[in-house]
């Protein structure tokens, strides 16, 4: 376990180094274009990576493990192809050397010199048909590293097809860490190139399926079922492999069994010869002394077992089931009577009662702490024959065609994935890509836009009825655009009808009032209005809706309506915005309000009560000054917030003085410099006409404006409104 450990550790630090080296190189260069030059720095920076790799690798017992390859694939996939290339030939080459000559990993060092090299060419051809840009999904390169380590195992297999046995113990010994540290070091530089680029999400993170392109979805499926593919058909080849492996090592022990026995009757065959030979022999020297005949029979036939038992033995003890198995007796008692453990007892082979009872003639058990295979056989006088396997030598075939199976099966798998994803990419995504672009720009609004993607059958089909639809949609709009035409010059009309045109008071020559309103579409929703509360008494409105169009014209008409009724009722300026603002926010859903400005204005008087609910400043023009901005309070627009109250003011106007009111669209102007004409210049405007009358005055104005805007849109409705006091109006 400490091994392990410790293996760990410093596999975590060799896979530092080029998260290190991938980090530095990133922040230096990731805005930079890649010069010739650079291209040269990064494959050098990484191949050394690879070559230290190589000279200071993690000692595991009796192999050296290390990431080398992780220099070109880091090189190549994130940086630059010539990069990979270039690195991937410093590491492999300097791998051979060092092989060569120095002795570092000499039984490897072709398999290895070549991986080193393959991985450069591999990332670069992953940079070029695969990674779009300069970063690639963990997952992505997590899966790119460990199938270069498989190569680089599968390659030691083929380049010792002489010595399999040894080529089998050093990929046993170093594949698994190899490809899992090769992969997870590859995809901890993702991540840490992700940051720094500013492009990391969270890997787990659920997505929804709207956010995940075709090509993720099919890739994934593509994955899952070549994974799944090549796991069952391993399972399956293995399991038949451990079948067939079981069997011819029943077969060779049933041989051996057969053998034993041959040789065994040989034995006992031959000296059973003997013994009657010296038998007849001694039965003809002695015909005189009869008395003696039966003692030496007795000696002879004694002499005679224990060298048929020695025979015996030394058979059993020499005889070698496979190439590390063997044989040895096991008499009733549980005792080896022959064989290389002759005398030790059952318990210490590491067999049971029960083992030795079992009805089937195979099964697997301890030989003095080594795994086996056993074959039982029963023999005369109680004794039984068993002969033992080591497992490891039974499951040796399999174990090497497992590997080599396995490597290959995950090399050719990954070809096969890594060219259906191609083939997807170009057949599929590509001209999916193209359709997607011509929609992009057909819902932008560019309807003389055309699909021709003609790839397939199918595309072409789907081009077609792209087109197709397209040009019906353009036939709809412009019927629909002809009906909407004369639908908004209706509502326009309707709603310029609704704004007061008569300036002129017959009854009242006092006073000079205009206005001028022009939305920024057919329809907007600013508004002005004036009109007698009582003898004497003149109410001016002017006020602009949040929005435009549609919604803001009815929004309009609204407040207007509800504006007028309340102040008929000789409510105060105040107390018609409380009451306006409480009906309003009643059936508010789109959350709409309305700035505006009210003044009563009493004729004989000069004094205006006046409120503002968050409407831009009024401007005052005395009769012997110019004009000046009133810095009046505001409260909250209309609608905005139930039960707000509306602070009163007052002005007093004199014989001579004016009143300009406007709204943002006057201030806010902007021209083709994207710079706002602004109260200033409107001040200046309004000062170049002080003498003016107040259609004069607003026409002024509204051509000053369209000098400074110029042929830059209009965006917002622009309103004004001018009021003039000549002189007070006898009560």
């Amino acid at each position: 376990m400490l091994k392990e450990v410790v293996m760990i550790i410093k596999m975590s630090l060799s896979i530092l180094l080029y998260v290190s080296m991938a980090a530095i190189l990133w922040r230096a260069l990731k805005d930079r274009k890649m010069t010739a030059s650079l291209r040269i720095l990064v494959g050098i920076a990484f191949g050394v990576c690879s070559v230290f790799s190589t000279h200071y690798g993690v000692d595991y017992g009796t192999m050296m493990l290390n990431v080398r390859d992780l220099g070109p694939l880091t090189a190549g996939l994130f940086f630059d192809p010539v990069s990979g290339i270039l690195a991937g030939l410093i590491g492999g080459i300097e791998r051979y050397i060092a092989g060569t000559f120095w002795g570092i990993g000499s039984y490897t060092r072709v398999a290895c010199a070549i991986s080193t090299c393959l991985a450069g060419f591999l990332a670069a051809l992953l940079r070029r048909f695969f990674v779009e840009k300069k970063t690639t999904n963990p997952l992505n390169a997590f899966f790119v590293g460990s199938v270069t380590e498989v190569f680089h195992m599968y390659s030691v297999f083929f380049t010792h097809r002489d010595n399999m046995e040894m080529a089998f113990f050093v990929v046993s010994e170093c594949a698994v860490p190899m490809i899992l540290f090769s992969g997870i070091g590859l995809a901890v530089i993702s991540m840490v190139i992700l940051r720094l680029s500013g492009k990391w999400s969270h890997l787990f993170r659920r997505r929804k399926p709207e956010e995940i392109r075709v090509s993720g979805r099919f890739q994934g499926w593509l994955m899952l079922t070549i994974f799944v593919f090549m796991w069952v058909t391993f399972a399956l080849t293995y399991s038949i492999q451990t079948r067939t492996a079981f069997e011819n090592s029943q077969k060779i022990m049933e041989k051996s069994a057969d053998n034993l026995r041959y040789l065994a009757g040989r034995i006992l065959s031959a000296n059973e010869s003997r013994g009657n030979s010296e038998n007849n022999k001694n039965n003809e020297n002695n015909k005189s002394n009869e008395n003696s005949e039966n003692s030496e029979n007795s000696e002879n036939n004694e002499i005679n077992e224990n060298r048929i038992r020695s025979m015996l033995n030394n058979l059993i003890s020499s005889y070698q089931v496979g190439a590390y198995g063997g044989s040895f007796v096991v008499d009733s008692e549980g005792e080896v009577t022959n064989g290389k453990m002759k005398g030790a007892k059952m318990s210490e082979v590491g067999l049971t009662k029960e083992d030795l009872q079992r009805p089937d003639s195979f099964f697997t058990g301890k030989y003095f702490g080594t795994d086996v295979l056993y074959r039982i056989e029963q023999i005369r006088g109680g004794y039984k024959l068993l002969l033992e396997i080591p497992l490891s030598e039974v499951f040796w075939s399999r174990n090497i065609l497992s590997y080599e199976t396995a490597l290959a099966d995950i090399l050719l798998f990954s070809i096969v994935y890594a060219m259906i994803y191609l083939l997807m990419q170009v057949i599929v995504v590509k001209n999916l890509n193209k359709v997607n672009d011509s929609l992009a720009k057909i819902t932008g609004g560019d309807l003389e836009e055309v699909v021709d993607v003609r790839s397939s059958l199918e595309f072409a089909s789907l081009s077609d009825d792209i087109n197709e639809t397209v040009d019906t949609l353009k036939g709809y709009i412009s019927e629909a655009e002809h009906r909407y035409e004369k639908e908004l010059e209706m509502a326009r009309t309707i709603q310029l009808s609704a704004l007061p045109k008569n300036f002129v008071f017959s009854e009242i020559r006092e006073i000079d009032m205009f206005a001028l309103t022009e939305p920024a579409r057919e329809v907007g929703g600013d508004f002005y209005d004036f009109f007698f509360v009582g003898m004497n008494r003149l109410a001016i409105v002017i006020a602009d809706v949040s929005g435009k169009g549609i919604p803001a014209a009815l929004f309009m008409m609204r407040s207007k309506a509800s504006i007028r009724s309340l102040a008929e009722t000789g409510s105060s300026p105040g107390e018609i915005f409380y009451k306006v603002n409480n009906l309003l926010c009643e059936g508010n859903d789109a959350d709409m309000f309305v700035t505006a400005w009210i003044g009563i204005v009493d004729l004989t008087t000069g004094e205006v009560c006046c409120a503002n609910a968050g409407h831009e400043y009024p401007v005052l023009k005395r009769a012997d000054g110019s004009y000046e901005i009133v810095m009046d309070r505001h409260g909250l627009p209309i609608a905005a917030m139930e039960e707000m109250w509306y602070t009163e003011y007052y002005l007093t106007l004199g014989p001579g003085d004016k009143l300009f009111l406007y709204t943002d669209g006057v201030p806010e102007a902007i021209n083709e410099n994207e710079e706002q004409y602004g109260t200033n210049r409107m001040l200046a405007a309004l000062n170049t006409v002080m003498d003016e009358p107040m259609e004069n005055t607003l026409f002024a104005v509204r051509n000053d404006m369209s000098s400074f805007v110029g042929k830059a849109d209009q965006f917002d409705d622009i309103t004004m409104l001018g009021f003039m006091l000549h002189n007070y109006v006898s009560g």
